[in-house]
């Protein structure tokens, strides 16, 4: 099931991949609790909802997918978690190499045509749209085990994790954690439909040029070892989002005017564009591979 947003807070489903079936009413608080709140309590109660929606989905033609406007499924998660270096592809060459850590991103997600806001900040050296899978929780916890782990997952979607790379912090604040850094889409697709997220492409273009294209199958850390890993450290929750890392390989800058898109195998594909960030940003940076001068203090003054 591919879940969404769209035109003025209502939740739908996708039928034969290009129509909407309006599923808002079924959702306990619909109507009289925030987006956020609604699209909680769908994904940590689904397994009760299920059944009603697909009945209205069966029974409901829906309207055409190209015809309405789609909005951020997890509006503003309580958590958007993102993995730290996490895909075997040259910078790390075996899963010794690879640190188990996260970071946390702004929760205020970019959805599908929305804008990205680029810092003009001296220091960065360019931009880049990481292409990446990300999971959504469905049942929180703390401590949960790896063994466990995929029941606690309610599906994936597509995820842009923006990083002003150059910058010397002692933080991802500032290189990862702006707002608009986030962007996710189009939609949910439930896991169901997705039976081996560590067996899928992750493809990404700016203006239309080509830029990443990976399998999952490169990631180190694989999702259920993820799981068990933050909850040992945070408390998990219905609706947040965490990103699985991404394959460096094919990174390149984002700059004012540019178009971003992301496509995930089994997913969908997913535009965004890009404003601001000063006079372009063109160099060729390779995360832990390009060296950059400490500065005085250590750390890169904003």
């Amino acid at each position: 099931m591919k879940i969404l947003r769209f035109g003025s807070d209502r939740v739908g489903v996708i039928k034969n991949e290009n129509s909407v079936v309006d599923v808002t009413d079924v959702i306990k608080g619909a109507g009289t609790v925030g987006a956020q709140a609604v699209m909680e309590e769908l994904i940590g109660n689904f397994d009760g909802y299920r059944s009603q929606i697909e009945g209205l989905v069966g029974s409901e033609a829906g309207v055409p997918l190209d015809g309405v406007t789609l909005l951020p499924t997890i509006p503003r998660p309580s958590r958007v978690l993102a993995a730290f270096s996490n895909y075997l592809d040259g910078l790390n060459t075996n899963r010794a190499d690879v640190p188990e850590e996260f970071f946390y991103k702004d929760p205020d997600v970019v959805g599908p045509e929305g804008d990205v806001h680029l810092s003009d900040l001296p220091g960065v050296m360019v931009h880049h749209p990481e292409a990446e899978l990300a999971y959504i929780i469905k049942k929180g916890g703390r401590n949960i085990s790896a063994a466990d782990a995929m029941d606690h997952v309610f599906g994936h979607t597509g995820f842009f994790d923006i990083s002003a790379q150059g910058l010397t912090r002692r933080s991802q604040l500032i290189p990862k954690g702006q707002a608009s850094y986030v962007v996710a889409g189009p939609w949910i697709t439930t896991s169901d439909e997705i039976p081996d997220p560590h067996n899928i492409q992750v493809k990404s273009w700016v203006n239309g040029e080509a830029r990443q294209d990976y399998s999952t199958e490169h990631m180190a850390v694989m999702i259920p070892d993820q799981i068990a890993w933050l909850s040992r450290f945070v408390d998990l929750h219905p609706g947040n989002i965490v990103a699985t890392g991404t394959f460096h390989v094919g990174l390149g800058p984002l700059n004012d005017g540019d178009v971003a898109e992301l496509e995930v195998q089994g997913v969908g594909r997913i535009r965004v564009f890009a404003h601001g960030g000063g006079a372009p940003r063109m160099a060729d940076f390779r995360p832990g591979v390009t060296q950059v001068e400490r500065p005085a203090g250590g750390m890169s003054r904003v």
